[in-house]
């Protein structure tokens, strides 16, 4: 089964091509993006043409939040447009659609473990791009599964557990926000998943949440990173009010993960067990 993987050079793109290897898998095709472009829709539909994926795995979006607020056409070109592109060229070439969004579609104003059919009230551009994109996939493709993510991070590209350590080498102490609430997500286990997800051969179409286990907030992930690598920076937990930011975050998103699990027989990692392998694998890359 040949699987197009678009966004290839990014975060979650870099992952899928580090488990697949691991896994041994070879059906995997990992497009320059020179020809893979979700927004040229010529290049795109001939790159179909040649691949004839059986599935295509969207990790390609716009993800900069605080600077969506301002760029509002560019992220909505790429997180709805986008993924509309992609979806129509799925029906046309009868590929199966795996689509990675986020919590951000959330308000996140109650602390309750939100569901897949929950409703989403985004409260900034980029979680408002990421549901609209959900719904052009949804209108136009039936064959899709949706996996809402959240607080992605790895060894590959930039993220909150790397800048956590590079800030940690040079400061003695750091404050860090508090009062949000969400559960990480390290990408080699949503690389996994999805894979898991298209081996399963399972037509359950639609709507997923996958994070890793264990809910906790951003200082308590950063003490977390900083205990695991020995790190020794004094943390202080701030106020959201205290950090203000351009864009405004959910300030619970824990997601309720059962439906994935039940589908699939996907095992869910506690965040503190994957958070361990990724600051080892990091070490091991710092010495090679």
């Amino acid at each position: 089964m040949k699987t197009l993987v678009l966004g290839a050079s990014g975060q979650l793109g870099q992952c899928l091509k580090a488990v697949a290897s691991n896994r041994n898998i070879d059906t995997l095709d990992f497009p320059d993006e020179s020809v893979a472009n979700i927004l040229d829709v010529e290049k795109l539909k001939a790159l179909f043409a040649e691949k004839k994926p059986a599935y295509v795995i969207n990790c390609a979006a716009y993800t900069a939040v605080d600077k969506a607020e301002d760029d509002v056409d560019l992220c909505r070109l790429i997180n709805k447009q986008g993924a509309l592109n992609i979806a129509l060229l799925c029906k046309e070439f009868g590929a199966k659609l795996v689509h990675v969004s986020t919590d951000f579609v959330f308000e996140g104003a109650i602390p309750e473990l939100l569901k897949e059919d929950d409703l989403a009230e985004p409260i900034s551009i980029y979680g408002l791009t990421k549901l609209e994109g959900e719904t052009d996939i949804i209108d136009n493709l039936k064959e899709h599964y949706i996996i809402r993510t959240s607080w992605l991070y790895s060894e590959y590209a930039n993220n909150f557990v790397k800048t956590m350590l590079k800030l940690g080498a040079d400061r003695d102490e750091l404050n860090i926000i508090a009062d949000q609430i969400g559960s990480p997500t390290y990408a080699i286990d949503l690389a996994g998943a999805i894979l898991d997800v298209i081996a399963s051969g399972k037509t359950e179409y639609g709507v997923y949440h996958y994070s890793n286990e264990g809910s906790i907030s951003w200082f308590d992930f950063a003490k977390g990173i900083f205990d695991i690598s020995n790190t020794q920076v004094k943390v202080s937990p701030i106020p959201t009010s205290a950090y203000p930011t351009r864009a405004s975050r959910p300030k619970f998103s824990v997601m309720d993960k059962t439906k994935i699990k039940a589908t699939f027989g996907i095992e869910v990692p506690y965040w503190r067990d994957s958070l361990i392998k990724c600051i080892e694998q990091l070490s091991v890359l710092d010495k090679a």
